[in-house]
C-alpha cells in the first residue's frame, strides 16, 4: 500500500491504478475500500487542523450500508456517520466542518454521493453520543418505518477510524431495547417485508422490461436484501456485533438452534457474492454492479439464480416464524 497521500487527487489516481487488481477477491477489495477512506479520512483530518486545529475531544468515523457490511463492489457509494464523545458547541462546530469535509473527500477520490444523505455531512449522522443515544431512542420508540430503516442501517455500522467502544455501546442499547420491548423485532420484519417479485409461478424469471437494464435481474434488490436484511434482524436478536453478513452466519450457525437452517443459506449467500464478482468487471457506474443479464447465463446458473431467489423468501419467512414465536409465545 501507498505510503502518506498529499491530496485527494494522487489518493483517486492510486485507486484508479489498483482497485481492479481486487475485482475476484471481495475480501482484498474491501480491506482496499477501508485504506482508501482511511486515507481520505487522514487528509480531511489534516485539512481542517490547519484552521482550525486538532479535534476537541474522541470521536468515532464509522462507515454503514455495504462498506460496513464488507460487501463493497468495485464503485461504491458513501455511508458514513461521526460520534464525538464531547456534548458540547465548540465539538459541534468541529465534527461539522470535519463531516462535510470527509464527504467532499471521498467523493472527489471516487465515491459518489448516498442519495439519502447518509453522510457525516448529514447532522442526523454526526453527533455526540449523547445526541446519538437520545436519537436511537426516538428510533426505536417511534412506529414510524424511516426509523426502522435508520436503525437497520446504524446496525451495520463499524468503525473505521477512532474509538470502536462508541459505536459499540449504541448497537448494544438497540440490542437490550429489543429484548425488553420484543415487538420492536416484528416492526423490523414488517420493515423488510417486501421482495422484490423475481420468479414466476411457472418458473421464468421476471427481468427489467426496459431501459439500460432491459432483459437484467435487479440483483441487490430481489437476492442480496432478502438475505441481507432477514440474517441482519437474526443478529439483532441474538445481540451479534459482527457486521459482514457472512460472518453473522458464522455466528447464529455455532449455536444448534439455527445451523440445520442457516449453512444452507449461508452457501447461497456465497454464490450471490460470486456472481457480483461476474458484474465487477464490465461496470460503470454504481448501478451497474447489481444488474445480472440472464442472456449471459447458462441453463445450470439461471436454474441457481432461481434457486436462490426462492430460497430468499423462504429464508424470511422462516425468520418470520421464529419473531412471531418470540413476539406472541406462538
Amino acid at each position: 500500500m501507498h505510503g502518506e497521500f498529499e491530496s485527494y487527487d494522487s489518493i483517486k489516481k492510486w485507486k484508479d491504478e489498483h482497485i481492479l487488481k481486487f475485482a475476484l477477491d471481495t475480501k482484498g477489495l474491501n480491506d482496499f475500500h477501508d485504506e482508501m477512506m482511511r486515507s481520505a479520512s487522514k487528509l480531511a483530518l489534516f485539512q481542517l487542523e490547519q484552521e482550525f486545529g486538532k479535534p476537541p475531544c474522541k470521536y468515532t468515523w464509522f462507515v454503514m450500508g455495504s462498506g460496513g457490511r464488507i460487501e463493497q463492489g468495485i464503485i461504491s457509494d458513501q455511508d458514513h456517520g461521526l460520534i464525538y464523545e464531547d456534548h458540547t458547541e465548540e465539538a459541534s462546530n468541529y465534527f461539522k466542518k470535519l463531516g462535510e469535509e470527509l464527504s467532499r473527500g471521498l467523493y472527489h477520490i471516487g465515491y459518489p454521493y448516498c442519495e439519502g444523505k447518509i453522510m457525516s455531512s448529514n447532522s442526523m449522522w454526526c453527533k455526540s453520543i449523547v445526541d446519538w443515544k437520545n436519537q436511537l431512542l426516538k428510533w426505536m420508540e417511534d412506529m414510524s418505518w424511516e426509523s426502522i430503516r435508520y436503525l437497520q442501517i446504524f446496525y451495520d455500522s463499524r468503525t473505521l477510524v477512532g474509538e470502536k467502544d462508541f459505536v459499540d455501546e449504541l448497537k448494544y442499547r438497540i440490542f437490550q431495547y429489543q429484548k425488553q420491548h420484543p415487538m420492536l423485532l416484528q416492526r423490523f420484519m414488517d420493515n423488510i417485508q417486501h421482495i422484490k417479485h423475481s420468479v414466476g409461478p411457472l418458473g421464468q424469471l421476471y427481468v427489467e422490461p426496459s431501459g439500460k437494464y432491459e432483459g437484467c435481474i435487479d440483483l441487490k434488490k430481489a437476492a442480496f436484501l432478502p438475505y441481507v436484511n432477514a440474517i441482519r434482524l437474526l443478529a439483532i436478536k441474538e445481540g451479534i456485533e459482527e457486521t459482514s453478513t457472512l460472518e453473522r452466519f458464522d455466528c447464529l450457525c455455532e449455536g444448534e438452534a439455527y445451523r440445520e437452517e442457516l449453512l444452507y443459506y449461508k452457501q447461497n449467500f456465497e454464490k450471490l457474492l460470486e456472481y457480483r464478482c461476474i458484474l465487477f468487471k464490465n461496470a460503470d457506474s454504481y448501478d451497474d454492479v447489481h444488474y445480472l443479464n440472464i442472456k449471459n447465463l447458462s441453463k445450470f446458473e439461471k436454474r441457481e439464480i432461481k434457486n436462490i431467489l426462492r430460497d430468499g423468501k423462504k429464508l424470511h419467512q422462516y425468520v418470520q416464524g421464529i419473531i412471531d414465536k418470540g413476539c406472541y409465545n406462538k
